[in-house]
């Protein structure tokens, strides 16, 4: 952990929080990380919610190239992920959803 900072230390992601806030407060709401361990970083989390991650991807006008797209716990999560600069700060929006079992059972025949 970042011994010693204090919450000035983070002022980049609180701003781009609080300008998010105020031009896009009408998109769903994420879980919001903000942390000493990495004091530029601004996460939105969206669990069970593709189409949440979806809006806030086209309303800050990123590329649909520009996700990654993964699984985890053993190919039954589908992980959407991207990373840009926003007002200062390293912006990550990060989606997790469960794959349907029909797809898991389409997928391993």
């Amino acid at each position: 952990m970042n011994e010693g900072l204090r919450l000035d230390d983070l002022a980049a992601p609180l701003r781009a929080l609080r300008l998010l806030a105020a031009d896009f407060g009408h998109l769903a709401a994420p879980a919001v990380r903000v942390t000493p361990i990495y004091p530029e970083r601004l996460e939105l989390a969206f669990h069970d919610d593709l189409a949440g991650f979806e809006g806030w991807r086209d309303a800050l006008g990123i590329a649909p190239d520009a996700v990654t797209y993964g699984t985890q716990s053993g190919g039954r999560t589908r992980v959407l992920w991207l990373s840009v600069e926003y007002a200062g700060a390293e912006l990550e929006l990060v989606a997790y959803a469960p794959i349907p079992a029909g797809a898991l059972v389409g997928a391993a025949a």
